[in-house]
């Protein structure tokens, strides 16, 4: 099978070619093909996959590597493929500090997927999320696209509207959120009926079910297993109970919007910048020594690992909280996409929780509308399992953000500034249509080649 990785310049590709070379069941993937616009960080994945390839061979891997090839013409890339991962990063990494700096400068949340900073990123990512998927249809009608690309699954949703639900979105947040509190109550998640709903970066975990009794509570009311995990040092146990409920993590931005703010305009970087450098020295030290590339692309990981989400790690005094060694090690989006595929390729029946068409199973929300729940997945593709209603502050949150998610799409499609002014102003993390109009003209000024269009 051929899979093809759009961002195949990107750093946290070898991720994705790790799980492959653990797969060695058939039929499995046995050519990937990287596509990037920047040639140069395709050379240097490039090597870094050759030599997790060569270490894989030395320690008597049983089966072959996948061939690795890269190309900077989608058409190539695309022709053919059996699968199609997108994590493209359309503006790199300038755009995403200009999605964090842009909001921050303003009074405003700024990340790169939650608040203005998301809205940003899904007007510019939208156009050409469509143009791969007309691509796909063109030139691979049978390939499934897994995209990881963000906002997920507002990217998702309008591919979706090219290539209908052969479009699936993944995240590793909610299974690694669900496996958390599974440890904590002492039990495989595997042996659990996950009880999740929302949105991409916008959920909740409600229940978790064993031989039909719901075992959720019984963490809840655990002062010490509760706290051990990491929602319980993110949000609070007395919260948490509030809520009846374990948050996504980025839910932290919805709940703690203040403190989030607070704590980024604190830090003397933003987590963009900080990659800025952190990636440029990367991909230097690579192309200077190649004999060190995989070396250096696992002490990179380990440090962007730990460091990840680290403004909602900060304790009162100062202090930023550790990862448990678990999450920093634990990555995660690479096994969800490694058994989507084998489910779909090999009718390798799975439970995951996947950004998929709605069709009724999160009520209040239109059926076309791109939601993140547990899903069964088998040759045919995934289906949506039976979630619980989300309580009336949840839902409203989610049907505000959805909202916010078609405005942003209608305006990358119509290329409307009234829209897309309006898809920052009715978002619940922006508070004042005037600093919505601020936050447009300065990505147009900022961006000009991704915001010019608008009118």
């Amino acid at each position: 099978m051929k899979l093809v990785i759009l961002g195949g310049g990107g750093f946290r590709v070898p991720l994705v070619h790790g799980a492959l070379l653990r797969d060695t069941a058939d039929p499995r993937v046995t050519e990937v093909l990287l596509h990037d616009t920047d040639g140069a960080r395709l050379d240097v994945m490039r090597r870094v996959l050759a030599a997790r390839a060569a270490l894989a061979r030395d320690s008597g891997a049983a089966t072959a590597p996948p061939t690795v090839t890269a190309t900077t013409d989608l058409d190539t890339a695309l022709a053919g493929a059996d699968f199609v991962f997108s994590a493209m990063r359309v503006g790199g990494l300038e755009g995403r500090t200009a999605d964090e700096r842009i909001a921050l400068d303003l009074g405003l949340l700024g990340q790169e997927t939650t608040g203005p900073g998301g809205v940003g990123y899904g007007l510019r990512t939208v156009p050409v999320a469509l143009d791969v998927a007309e691509r796909v249809r063109r030139l691979a009608p049978d390939a499934w696209v897994i995209n990881f690309t963000n906002p997920a699954g507002l990217v998702t949703q309008a591919m979706q509207s090219v290539l209908g639900e052969r479009v699936v979105g993944i995240c590793d947040s909610p299974l690694g959120l669900a496996k958390r509190a599974a440890g904590a109550l002492g039990h495989d998640l595997d042996d659990l009926e996950i009880d999740y709903a929302g949105l991409n970066h916008l959920g909740w975990l409600t229940g978790l079910r064993h031989e039909g009794r719901d075992l959720l509570p019984d963490l809840l009311a655990d002062d010490v297993a509760l706290g051990a995990i990491e929602e319980g040092q993110l949000f609070g146990t007395e919260w948490l109970r509030t809520l009846g409920s374990l948050p996504n993590e980025y839910l932290f931005y919805y709940y703690f919007t203040r403190d989030a703010i607070a704590q980024i305009t604190g830090a003397p970087q933003t987590r963009g910048e900080y990659l800025v450098g952190q990636q440029a020295d990367f991909y230097a030290g690579v192309t200077d020594e190649p004999e060190q590339a995989w070396q250096r692309w696992d002490s990179v990981r380990r440090d962007r690992n730990a460091t990840y989400m680290q403004e909602t790690r900060e304790s009162d005094d100062g202090h930023t909280q550790e990862r448990a060694e678990a999450d920093v090690e634990g990555g995660g989006y690479e096994g969800v996409a490694l058994a989507l595929m084998a489910a779909i390729a090999r009718d390798e029946p799975a439970r995951l929780i996947l950004n998929v068409r709605n069709g009724g199973a999160v009520v209040g929300l239109p059926d076309d509308a791109v939601v993140e729940v547990p899903c069964r997945v088998d040759a045919a593709g995934p289906v949506p399992v039976t979630v619980s209603p989300l309580p009336g502050h949840a839902l409203g949150l989610v049907q505000q953000v959805k909202a916010v998610d078609e405005l942003v799409i209608r305006a990358a499609v119509e290329q409307s500034r009234s829209l897309a002014v309006q898809a920052f102003a009715l978002h619940p993390l922006v508070d004042s249509v005037t600093v919505a109009r601020e936050v447009l003209t300065a990505y147009s000024a900022r961006l000009p080649e991704h915001y010019a269009g608008l009118r």
